[in-house]
């Protein structure tokens, strides 16, 4: 294993100088706000490099999403409140995984995945102190994971769902309600067999991508 150092110091160093006075005025200009859609872009766009199996393509387009993560840290670094650098963030990380892996680091025992992710979640929650099962699922992400998540944190926290029924649908009763319960079911049907309905509409998606794309448009 050869542990990265020389390369990562560069890019902070190739950061701080494009942020700083003298550098680009573009760069000068960004916010945390304004990045978030090439965050977006960047992550999707790796997604398609993992999915080609192109590992080119995976290198370049993780270049890019740490990129973003060394920009948002060095933007950090110029807060009047709490302000925070690269440093900061991957130490924070590192600790993260430290103290979630007892099994690992300390004397705790997790012989399975299932284990391990028991034993996370509760570390997680200790540290979180949260006091609702919902606390830390973003609510502003797409509907679909947003569904699956609400889903898998009720089912694991022994929560009962609402009935989600496909029953209107098939009667033909079409409507907002009923077309969002019936993928409010489809999520649950997912999560009890351990699927990941982001990824099961996804591989759907682009097979009937391929299929169509010998269609000429009219």
């Amino acid at each position: 294993m050869t542990y990265p150092t020389e390369q990562l110091l560069r890019l902070a160093e190739v950061m701080d100088r494009l942020r700083s006075p003298g550098g680009c005025p573009w760069d000068a200009e960004q916010t945390h706000e304004s990045l978030l859609k090439y965050l977006l872009e960047e992550a999707y766009e790796y997604i398609e490099a993992v999915e080609s199996g192109d590992a080119e393509a995976m290198k370049e387009e993780l270049g890019d999403l740490l990129l973003q993560v060394y920009f948002h840290a060095r933007i950090a670094e110029e807060r009047s409140d709490k302000p925070f650098n690269v440093n900061d963030v991957a130490e924070g990380v590192a600790e993260k995984l430290i103290n979630r892996h007892p099994h690992v680091f300390g004397e705790a025992s997790a012989k399975t995945s299932d284990e391990v992710k028991q034993n996370w979640e509760a570390i997680k929650n200790a540290e979180k102190t949260r006091t609702s099962v919902i606390d830390g699922v973003p609510l502003g992400q797409p509907a679909l994971p947003l569904a699956a998540k609400l889903i898998h944190r009720a089912g694991k926290n022994g929560v009962e769902l609402p009935h989600y029924e496909l029953q209107d649908i098939q009667r033909g009763e079409v409507s907002e309600k009923s077309v969002g319960d019936a993928l409010m079911a489809i999520v649950e049907l997912a999560d009890k067999n351990n699927i990941d309905p982001e990824s099961a509409l996804r591989s759907a998606a682009l097979a009937y991508a391929e299929k169509l794309r010998n269609s000429s448009p009219k």
